[in-house]
């Protein structure tokens, strides 16, 4: 495996280690380090689930469908809960 130029200075050069998905003609020489890093880090939410929770979602599309499910839900209980309660607090005549 050959050396590869990050963001383009011989400082910066590091030998990559064995890795099947990266070939000799890849050239990264006029690569940005961290360009995109603060875009990233604003607009990413990362959540670590467990395993034993994981095993129930074999995607993110799953998980995020569940969520909402359970977000309508609470949206609920919040309006019916918010209703009973003005008809607990309505002055009597």
């Amino acid at each position: 495996m050959g050396r590869f130029l990050f963001g383009g200075g011989i400082n910066i050069m590091k030998k990559m280690q064995e890795d099947p998905d990266l070939l000799e003609e890849y050239d990264f020489s006029k690569g940005v380090q961290g360009k995109y890093a603060k875009r990233y880090r604003e607009g990413t939410n990362v959540v670590v689930i467990d395993p034993d929770v994981a095993e129930y979602f074999p995607d993110h599309d799953s998980v995020n469908k569940a969520l909402r499910s359970l977000a309508e839900i609470i949206k609920e209980q919040k309006r019916t809960s918010n209703k009973s309660l003005k008809l607990t607090l309505k002055p009597q005549k």
